[in-house]
């Protein structure tokens, strides 16, 4: 098994489950939110030891904060950055269990 590095908890935050998140499971891909400064090197090797997984690549997207209205007050939404990891074939991470 392999070592688990705290520093690795860091980088990934949380899985992502939404709708086209559980559709892109179905194709080997797996959506995580992940921190603002994390790079593709550190997500890839933090998925890798924390599920013990390959993974073939990782694309990245930032969605900046918007202002939002709820309940007639407005606010920020903060800004976020997501990870869609691609695992090698045969690979798969059941993301329901948690960390």
């Amino acid at each position: 098994m392999s070592s688990k590095d705290p520093r690795h908890y860091d980088v990934i935050l949380a899985p992502v489950i939404t709708e086209k998140a559980t559709n892109a499971s179905e194709h080997g891909k797996v959506v995580f939110k992940v921190a603002l400064a994390a790079t593709k090197p550190q997500i890839k090797e933090a998925v890798e030891k924390l599920f013990d997984v390959k993974v073939k690549s990782v694309n990245t997207l930032r969605r900046r904060g918007k202002w939002k209205a709820f309940r007639g007050r407005y606010g920020l939404q903060s800004e976020t950055k997501r990870a869609i990891v691609t695992l090698e074939e045969g690979q798969k991470i059941d993301v329901t269990t948690g960390l």
